[in-house]
């Protein structure tokens, strides 16, 4: 059998995983960096399931956990009544949950909220580009954010009293 063919074939492998390597980088390196612990918190900025605009910037200044959640997520729905009683509890820190609307509809997400009670900021994510952005991977994913806007936790999964406690100290001072 000829070598030149199957060093020629190598060749050509070796090229293209190297340049994917090299587009993969460069087009992910500043995005990952954005989400990784320890580095800052990138924008939420869009609607609420209310209607009214949201900035996370807003929120500066408070420890904060932005969850990614949607009504079909059984996960999700064990969540909130965790995080309704956290934010009471925490209320004197300035504690606030955000909500990001993934991969479901917003009207059952709204009837959601409200058979729970739960009256934190929900931002629905349309086309996707906060979740894109935190690089969530599946739901419910969790981000615990400091007073200056920095990640110090990400949860993917359910959190549950004892994952939130450990995470919210570190989010707290």
């Amino acid at each position: 059998m000829p070598r030149r063919p199957i060093l020629l074939a190598l060749l050509v492998a070796a090229v293209t995983t190297t340049a994917v390597l090299l587009l993969v980088r460069a087009g992910m390196g500043p995005t990952e960096e954005r989400v990784a612990v320890g580095h800052p918190a990138p924008a939420v900025v869009g609607t609420t399931l209310d209607g009214t605009a949201f900035d996370l910037a807003s929120l500066q200044g408070k420890p904060v956990i932005i969850n990614f959640w949607g009504p079909g997520c059984i996960p999700c729905r064990d969540e909130f009544p965790l995080f309704e009683a956290k934010e009471a509890e925490h209320a004197a820190d300035g504690f606030t949950v955000v909500g990001v609307l993934t991969d479901d509809p917003v009207e059952p997400a709204r009837d959601f909220v409200a058979e729970y009670g739960a009256d934190w900021a929900t931002v629905i994510d349309p086309d996707k580009a906060v979740k894109t952005a935190y690089r969530v991977v599946a739901r419910p994913q969790t981000y615990f954010i400091d007073r200056s806007g920095v990640i110090r936790s990400i949860q993917i999964g359910e959190v549950t009293d004892a994952d939130f406690e450990r995470q919210y100290q570190r989010i707290s001072q």
